[in-house]
């Protein structure tokens, strides 16, 4: 089972997401936050207020992602010259 072990914020609506397999990358979220429980987060400052939970990506209003559903939406992360 996938698993999240570290995020980090980088702006927006983006997170770098650090799995267990050893795969990393980024998620922009602008997209995907669709519905009654993510719709709140579109709100930067409710953005930023995230967790890890068993290896699963939650924030204080409820809503979470699976870790599964995250990694199909990774973009490599750019490295900074």
């Amino acid at each position: 089972m996938l698993q999240i072990i570290d995020v980090e914020y980088l702006g927006n609506h983006s997170l770098e997401i650090h799995f267990d397999n050893g795969d990393e990358g980024v998620v922009d979220f602008t997209k995907i936050l669709k519905g009654k429980v993510y719709e709140p987060l579109k709100d930067v400052d409710l953005f930023k207020q995230y967790g890890l939970k068993n290896g699963t990506l939650e924030w204080v209003n409820g809503a979470d992602f699976a870790p599964e559903f995250l990694h199909k939406n990774l973009s490599p992360k750019l490295v900074k010259a």
